[in-house]
């Protein structure tokens, strides 16, 4: 609404504040949202708001004075996909209760990491709920499209980085009285590298085209979430293995983009989703 745009929108894109969005519980698959269970029950003027969230990314910034919570007002909809809604929280309502920050294998990413947060009877004002109950699914589905084509555009970024840095080793180190340059086994890396990010870029191009051609693009989408997040692994496994014992320090950056690209595959949707629901979409046209 335009009070929730000069409230909140305005102060966001000035970067005077940041905000978080609170979908994920540990207590179900999340990965399917029509599974969440955090219910949002209205009470007069008041929703009042109970549950547990966890990955919500950026709770732990001083800066973040808002939250987007995802959770069920009409648990017995017959539609699935219309039990779900949206609603604004400030950060600073009473019954909300940051746990603990979530460490991603040893390391934290603060201040602007992933939080648990505790929702315990949070009430807020029925005019914070967003477009009106059930159509939080409808919401989320619209953000990830676009936003999984910005995952795919930083992991080239990331990817061509790393290979780089395997280039760059290689013209660097000598074993056996020959530059790593002149091992086939290595050149096969080279090769295997740039064609990966190559075939990669060319598929995220063609899901952006179509975006912006206002189509949903699923299946497009669907297919450079997986084939980016499994180049990106590839390609900094590669760079790794090239540096050798150097590489599993963090004298490069290639150690911490590992690990970011291991999270690639199961964040935004885990890979088994997207393939399922990839082929399930292309069968259909047959």
């Amino acid at each position: 609404t335009d009070d929730q745009t000069a409230e909140w929108v305005t102060p966001l894109l000035n970067g005077e504040i940041s905000s978080v969005f609170c979908k994920t519980e540990p207590a179900v698959a999340s990965s399917d949202a029509t599974n969440i269970e955090s219910p949002i029950i209205r009470d007069g003027d008041h929703y009042v708001i109970n549950g547990r969230k966890w990955w919500s990314s950026g709770a732990m910034n001083e800066d973040c004075k808002l939250i987007i919570f995802m959770g069920k007002t009409d648990p017995d909809n017959p539609s699935r996909h219309k039990q779900q809604s949206m609603i604004l929280v400030p950060m600073d309502t009473p019954g909300v209760n940051v746990i603990r920050p979530l460490s991603v294998f040893g390391g934290y990413d603060y201040p602007h990491g992933h939080a648990e947060v505790e929702f315990k009877d949070v009430k807020v004002p029925v005019e914070n709920i967003l477009l009106g109950e059930g159509r939080g699914f409808e919401i989320a589905q619209g953000r990830l499209g676009p936003g999984r084509i910005f995952h795919c555009m930083r992991w080239l970024g990331q990817a061509q980085r790393a290979f780089d840095l395997l280039c760059e080793r290689m013209h660097e180190r000598e074993t056996f009285g020959t530059p790593l340059t002149k091992k086939q086994l290595l050149q096969k890396f080279v090769f295997d590298s740039a064609c990966e990010i190559q075939a990669s870029r060319h598929l995220t191009l063609d899901a952006a085209k179509r975006i912006d051609q206002g189509d949903d693009a699923r299946i497009e989408i669907g297919l450079i979430k997986v084939v980016g997040a499994e180049m990106l692994h590839n390609v900094i496994d590669r760079a790794i293995q090239v540096h050798g014992a150097k590489g599993l320090t963090d004298d490069t950056p290639l150690s911490l983009m590992y690990r970011h690209a291991r999270e690639a595959r199961i964040y935004d949707g885990p890979d088994e989703v997207h393939i399922q629901s990839v082929a399930r979409r292309i069968l259909k046209n047959y």
